[in-house]
């Protein structure tokens, strides 16, 4: 378990907005009474950077955001089973360049369903419990892992619908893991995050030989030789309770609690000493009125900004190149009453939607660049 830093005092944000960038409200859609998990853009195929897909109940939308402030519904998929509710969505890629979206929720199921074919083409089973997270590998788009209230986080290729490694066990999570998050350069590790209060961070490298026999494999998915994978390289404690979103930020860890703020925090782990190290607090971004678990922050693909609902269904927006930490902009608006359960910002931050407990998707885009693309 590492160590917070002593002496090192952490820059804390102000909450008067600089007005640096300005966002006005140009459309909204209600998607029905379900309440709205995750809506998420997709950064992983530039021809479709203002392509989005969102998850609630047992249906998954995808949509296209048109530069008028539009917002084109373009497919539907709608789950076999009525009980499912689906609480995370991920988009990945086929080997042949084919878009995925990977949607998982409280059956555990994942659906992996082909966007051109709107066809399932995989179905994930193996979670004993709900899916709380899914994300794709930045690199690799046909790996995703997932982050399930079973305590384990499990690693697929989306592709041949292998499970190739679960990281859970000795000095995995103890309570349901909630997020998690590929590192944006090293393609062997991740951070996960939980209802037990750590943070860890896992490498694959040991174990990618199993990565590479997932895209051979040619017997059934069920032979695979999956393996365990029980000792995370580095746990960390930088907050008392529950923890529901993390992301890296280069070498750095943005993560949030239900402690009304946001930290970024340096893991310095020890040589030799796997598992152990110390965790530095840099800075604090405040967010009022977000002490509700499974409320998940987003960034634009550069990393220039981050933006955050709460249970009032206002939107933080806060600049990430800035210390100490700045908040751009407060969004608001006289009907938005409902807890904002995640924000999708689009490839250059100029877009940002809110997925609504009332089932509500809002759309805010920045007033000074309506002339660019998303």
């Amino acid at each position: 378990m590492s160590k917070i830093a002593l002496g090192n005092e952490s820059l804390v944000g102000s909450l008067t907005p600089s007005n640096k960038k300005s966002y006005k409200l140009t459309n909204r859609i209600q998607e029905g009474k379900i309440p709205l998990y995750s809506v998420v853009f997709n950064f992983l195929d530039a021809r479709f950077f203002n392509y989005f897909v969102s998850a609630g109940g047992n249906g998954i939308n995808l949509y296209k955001c048109l530069e008028d402030g539009g917002i084109s519904l373009l497919q539907s998929y709608t789950d076999d089973d009525k009980e499912e509710s689906f609480y995370t969505i991920s988009w990945a890629c086929g080997v042949e360049g084919n878009p995925f979206v990977a949607a998982g929720g409280v059956k555990g199921i994942i659906r992996v369903i082909n966007v051109n074919d709107k066809m399932v083409h995989k179905t994930l089973v193996g979670h004993g419990d709900s899916v709380n997270e899914i994300k794709t590998h930045p690199m690799k788009p046909q790996l995703v892992l997932s982050a399930s209230k079973d305590e384990s986080v499990r690693l697929w290729n989306v592709e041949t619908g292998i499970c190739i490694l679960i990281f859970a066990g000795t000095a995995g999570h103890r309570y349901e893991v909630v997020s998690v998050d590929f590192h944006p350069h090293d393609e062997h590790r991740f951070v996960s995050c939980g209802m037990d209060a750590t943070i860890k961070i896992w490498s694959m490298k040991e174990f990618w030989t199993y990565v590479d026999k997932s895209f051979t494999w040619k017997d059934d998915p069920s032979k695979f030789p999956t393996k365990y994978v029980q000792f995370p390289v580095f746990t960390a404690s930088v907050h008392t309770n529950y923890v529901d979103c993390n992301r890296w930020f280069g070498d750095y860890i943005l993560s949030k609690s239900v402690e009304d703020e946001i930290l970024l925090w340096e893991p310095i782990l020890k040589e030799n000493s796997p598992g152990e190290g110390t965790s530095d607090v840099l800075l604090r971004y405040p967010i009022p009125n977000c002490n509700l678990w499974f409320i998940k922050f987003s960034c634009d693909l550069s990393l220039n900004y981050l933006s955050i609902g709460n249970q009032k269904g206002k939107i933080y927006v806060w600049d990430l190149k800035s210390c100490p930490p700045v908040l751009v902009t407060l969004l608001s608006h006289s009907l938005s009453k409902s807890v904002i359960r995640q924000t999708a910002m689009s490839s250059n931050g100029n877009t940002i939607l809110a997925a609504s407990e009332d089932g509500t998707i809002w759309r805010w885009d920045a007033v000074a660049k309506v002339a660019e693309s998303l």
